[in-house]
C-alpha cells in the first residue's frame, strides 16, 4: 500500500533558506561545525546562523577571530581528521587571506592521496555589494576559485536553490566554495520544507526561449528573467540558462541551448578578462562555432575597482537596464529604448536593492 506523501512548500527568504538548510543537516550529522566571524552575532550574517547556537550549543556553533588563513589551516585540517565543516566569512575579499590554504591544501588532499583522503568542508563567501562597500568588500571573484581544480564553486541565484545546494555542499566530501550576493537574501521562493538536494553541478534552464541564450548566474539571473520579461513585449524572447556552478561548468546544458538559439550572450558580475564569461564563450566556440550567427557577447563590469560612492557606482555595475540596452543593441532594435528602461526602473541606486536596505552589515 502506497501512502500519499504532500511536500509542504512556503515562501520564505533566500537567507532563511539557507539557515533552514544548515539547521537540517546539522540535525542528520552530529560532527558538522560552523564556525566564521559573527556566527553567534546578534545579526547572526543576515539571519543565516540565527538560533543555530542556541539550539546546538558552543561547541558546535562558533565565532572566529580576525584570522583567516590561519583558522582555515585549522577547519581544513578538522576536515581531514573526519569533522565536517562549514566556514563562514562575511566577505569573499577576506577568503583572499587564506588563498594559500584553500588551494595549497584543501583542493589537492584528496589527489595528493590518491582519493584515499577527504576534506568536507564548505567555505561559504558573500559577495557584498552596497552600501558605500568599495573596492576591497564588494569584489566578485568567482573565476579564482573556478580556476582550481579540486574545488567546487557554486553560485545558487534563488532560495530553493540555496537550501537544497547548500545540504549537498554540506554532505560532499571534498571542499565546495558556496558563493552567494547578498542582494539575493530577501528575496523569496517557493522552498520545500523537507531535506532535499540540488544539483551542484548542473544548469538550469529557468525560462524558455527562441531569439538569444542568456546564461547568468547568482543575482545576474534574476536582472536577466526580468529584462527577458520586458524584451518579449518587442517579440525578443530570451532563454535564460542559471549557471549555479561556475566549477564544473555544465557546458552540455549551455549546448542543448544554444542549438536551438544559434546565438548566446553571458552576463556576469565580474571583470571581463579572465572570468567566467570568457570561459563559457571559448568552450561554446570549441564546441559548436558553426552554430553561431553571429558573435557571443560578454556583459561584465568595467576593468577597474568598484567606487565607494554609492553616485559613482550607478555608473559601474550592470543591472536589468543596462542589460536590456546590450540586448537589444545585440539585435539591432531602433525602437523607443526609454519606454523599455521605464519599465525596468527601480527609482533606487545601483548601490542599494530595495528601500529597506540598512547598513554594511
Amino acid at each position: 500500500m502506497h501512502r500519499n506523501i504532500t511536500r509542504k512548500i512556503r515562501k520564505i527568504s533566500y537567507s532563511k533558506a539557507i539557515r533552514e538548510g544548515i539547521d537540517q543537516v546539522m540535525q542528520e550529522s552530529s560532527n558538522l561545525v560552523v564556525i566564521g566571524e559573527g556566527v553567534p552575532d546578534p545579526k547572526s550574517i543576515f539571519l543565516t546562523t540565527e538560533g543555530l547556537r542556541e539550539k546546538y550549543g558552543k561547541k558546535r556553533v562558533f565565532d572566529m577571530p580576525l584570522a583567516e588563513n590561519g583558522m582555515t589551516g585549522i577547519c581544513i585540517g578538522a576536515a581531514i581528521d573526519g569533522t565536517r565543516v562549514l566556514m563562514i566569512h562575511q566577505r569573499i575579499d577576506f577568503a583572499l587571506l587564506a588563498m594559500d590554504q584553500i588551494i595549497n591544501n584543501a583542493a589537492k588532499w584528496h589527489y595528493m592521496f590518491d582519493g584515499q583522503m577527504t576534506v568536507p568542508i564548505v567555505i561559504r563567501v558573500i559577495i557584498g555589494r552596497g552600501w558605500g562597500q568599495g573596492p576591497q568588500h564588494s569584489q566578485g571573484l568567482q573565476a579564482l576559485f573556478a580556476h582550481i581544480p579540486g574545488l567546487k564553486v557554486i553560485m545558487p541565484a534563488t532560495a530553493k536553490d540555496a537550501k537544497g545546494m547548500m545540504i549537498t555542499a554540506l554532505r560532499d566530501n571534498n571542499p565546495v566554495i558556496f558563493i552567494e550576493h547578498r542582494w539575493l537574501h530577501h528575496i523569496e521562493d517557493d522552498v520545500p520544507e523537507e531535506v532535499y538536494g540540488s544539483d551542484i553541478d548542473k544548469a538550469q534552464v529557468i525560462r524558455r526561449g527562441s531569439d538569444v541564450t542568456i546564461v547568468a548566474s547568482s543575482l545576474m539571473v534574476m536582472e536577466s528573467l526580468k529584462v527577458a520579461k520586458v524584451l518579449s513585449e518587442i517579440d525578443i524572447d530570451m532563454e535564460v540558462v542559471d549557471l549555479r556552478s561556475v566549477r564544473p561548468i555544465d557546458i552540455n546544458t549551455i549546448m542543448q541551448s544554444v542549438v536551438k538559439t544559434k546565438k548566446i550572450i553571458v552576463v556576469d558580475a565580474a571583470w571581463k578578462a579572465g572570468g567566467i564569461a570568457g570561459e563559457i564563450v571559448a568552450q561554446v566556440v570549441d564546441n559548436g562555432f558553426d552554430l553561431l550567427e553571429r558573435a557571443p557577447l560578454r556583459i561584465s563590469l568595467p576593468e577597474h575597482p568598484v567606487p565607494t560612492s554609492h553616485y559613482m557606482a550607478d555608473y559601474y555595475y550592470q543591472d536589468a537596464k543596462e542589460i536590456a540596452e546590450q540586448v537589444m543593441e545585440f539585435f539591432g532594435y531602433q525602437g523607443n529604448k526609454e519606454s523599455i528602461f521605464d519599465l525596468l526602473n527601480t527609482g533606487y541606486h545601483r548601490d542599494v536593492p530595495t528601500k529597506n536596505f540598512h547598513g554594511p552589515f
